[in-house]
């Protein structure tokens, strides 16, 4: 793995980070990003966008920071404008299996892995490196920062938001459609009550509690 910290913490335009790699010879600088590391219930899903320079898009940030309408009106325009995006997707299965931080790093370099023109470099939401031989750079609040994180932000949201609408839709009665698998206090209800089901984590607190009492 190389980590490479090329670049000084500046942030003079929401394009600064894939400007200087551009700069030091780097053709297809890829953001990445994750959504569902804090569910309790549902997959991580991770996303890797390359994004031409012409790249515009007035008000695109973080997706947590949009609502699920402005997400949903900038995911196809993403779609359209990106270089290339792929996506990673590491099951509930296999974040009780490996932990959720090995989970999203799975998850992360499967959306790499997948991306249809092959990124020379990395811009990764967060602290921790992906372990690849890929250049790359770590960036807090980087969704905030990076407009190519910021693209794989609403990517990952809108793709995982959606197949949690699935999981609603094959276990009913959970209100997976609503909540989207995080820990809300109806959702904490529900599993108590009827006990978790195979979407569920189970290592999980909030879940593990209630093991032998679904159909897990």
């Amino acid at each position: 793995m190389t980590s490479l910290t090329l670049f000084p913490d500046q942030s003079l335009s929401t394009l600064f980070f894939e400007e200087q790699a551009s700069s030091h010879g780097f053709q297809a600088v890829a953001g990445i990003d994750e959504a569902g590391r804090g569910p309790l219930a549902g997959p991580v899903v991770a996303a890797a966008v390359i994004l031409p320079d012409s790249f515009a898009l007035p008000g695109l940030t973080d997706s947590k920071k949009l609502s699920e309408k402005q997400r949903e009106g900038f995911y196809p325009e993403i779609r359209k404008q990106a270089r290339a995006v792929g996506v990673g997707v590491a099951s509930a299965a296999e974040i009780d299996r490996i932990n959720i931080l090995q989970a999203t790093l799975l998850a992360m370099r499967r959306a790499v892995h997948r991306l249809p023109l092959a990124a020379d470099y990395l811009l990764i939401d967060g602290i921790t490196p992906l372990p690849t031989l890929l250049p790359q750079q770590t960036l807090k609040k980087g969704d905030s920062r990076s407009l190519s994180i910021a693209a794989a932000s609403v990517i990952a949201k809108v793709i995982r938001d959606r197949i949690m609408v699935a999981v609603d839709r094959q276990f009913p009665g959970y209100g997976f459609a609503g909540h989207k698998g995080y820990g809300t206090a109806l959702h904490r209800q529900l599993i108590a009550e009827m006990g978790p089901v195979k979407p569920h984590r189970k290592s999980f607190a909030g879940v593990r509690e209630y093991l032998g009492r679904g159909n897990e």
